[in-house]
């Protein structure tokens, strides 16, 4: 199905926010180093989290807290993705159906291990949506981190899952497929979901039904990694997960003013073959982009199960509890936070001396600092 549709305000949003970034328009301030004077001007961050500048310290922050909750059990990664009719329909309606996503991917999980037949615990679990495939196509899918066992039901022991095994990803494909439908039907029927262009059809409800039936005859992807190897594995893998946008600045290779050249991997090809460059107009790369753009108020990062907001710190206290370990110290917390202000001091290392910068001045956004830095003069040898 053809993707040309509008632009929506929130996208726009996000292009004036990522054109604006760490330019004169968001304001910023003026740096001089203690001991030889250098100046360096620094301008603001949009902090928009479709940023590819914007990401690092959020993800820094969310990392921190994530560390001082994870267990000493294995952990595995399980990734559902929508299949591509299911995709069409997303995104003409991301707000409902990546909604969907999330929670019936968890709500698969938990139903399937809570079964006494599979593993007979409550667990935890944390859901992050992708909406991207390598070369910025629409591929919606979930990727989900959970420890490899769960609390009895009567709250009194872990049970551990078998090694290197969690649960049965057929089972989970079924489960998933068969509640995911439910869920659509039942949005459909209360009109949450508009059709239109080349979906205008779907609104009729004899072929919206027709289409819906079509689907479950199909295998839904459930994808089951190899467990983590490691808490600090789990660390590294969120740090590059979580709070990644549909295209890194490391990833674009050239621009000519009219085309755009960007790395992808193509996941059908074979060892370095599988790492190509792809060449787009401007207008279609900006609007592959686009198409990842989330709705206003759309929490991509959830936690669901033992997990959840609400008595999230409560469950890992009684899972730590039943595994006869002691939460992470305090002195270790305020090591690595004395290590983050080494590295923030070391960030505003004068790049002449290796002496620190402090602020001098800051600037109202559209305003110009009233100290420059001089651009050094070469000296003419002839």
């Amino acid at each position: 199905m053809s993707h040309a549709g509008h632009v929506s305000l929130g996208q726009l949003k996000v292009m004036s926010a990522i054109e604006r970034c760490r330019t004169a328009a968001l304001g910023g301030h003026v740096e001089r180093c203690e001991s030889c004077a250098h100046l360096r001007i620094s301008y603001n961050s949009c902090r928009n989290r479709h940023c590819p500048k914007c990401q690092a310290g959020a993800a820094k922050q969310w990392l921190g807290d994530r560390q001082a909750e994870l267990l000493p059990v294995p952990y595995f990664h399980v990734v559902f993705t929508l299949p591509r009719p299911i995709a069409d329909i997303a995104y003409q309606n991301n707000a409902v159906v990546y909604d969907l996503l999330l929670k019936v991917a968890a709500e698969t999980l938990i139903t399937i291990a809570a079964d006494p037949k599979h593993l007979g615990a409550r667990i935890g679990l944390t859901a992050v949506l992708h909406t991207w495939g390598s070369a910025l196509t629409h591929h919606p899918h979930a990727h989900i981190i959970v420890p490899g066992g769960g609390v009895s039901p009567d709250g009194q022991h872990w049970i551990a899952c078998r090694p290197r095994f969690f649960l049965y990803v057929g089972v989970l494909s079924r489960l998933f497929r068969r509640l995911f439908l439910e869920g659509l039907t039942a949005a459909y029927q209360v009109g949450r979901l508009k059709f239109f262009d080349d979906q205008a059809a779907l609104a009729e409800p004899a072929r919206f039904k027709a289409y819906v039936a079509a689907l479950r005859k199909v295998e839904w992807v459930v994808y089951a990694k190899r467990p983590f190897g490691g808490p600090d594995a789990v660390l590294a893998y969120l740090s590059r997960y979580t709070h990644r946008i549909a295209i890194a600045n490391s990833r674009l290779v050239a621009f000519d003013g009219e085309r755009v050249t960007f790395k992808w991997k193509d996941y059908r090809a074979k060892g370095d073959a599988r790492y190509k460059l792809m060449t787009l107009d401007t207008d279609e790369f900006i609007r592959r982009f686009l198409i990842h753009v989330l709705p206003d108020g759309f929490h991509r990062i959830r936690h669901y199960g033992l997990f959840a907001n609400a008595n999230r710190a409560n469950n890992i206290a009684l899972v730590r509890r039943l595994l006869g370990v002691s939460a992470p110290a305090t002195a270790s917390r305020a090591s690595d936070d004395a290590e983050t202000r080494r590295e923030d001091e070391h960030w505003n290392a004068c790049p002449c001396c290796g002496r620190r910068m402090v602020t001098i001045e800051t600037f109202e956004p559209g305003g110009q600092p009233r100290f420059w830095p001089v651009p050094s003069i070469g000296l003419d040898s002839s």
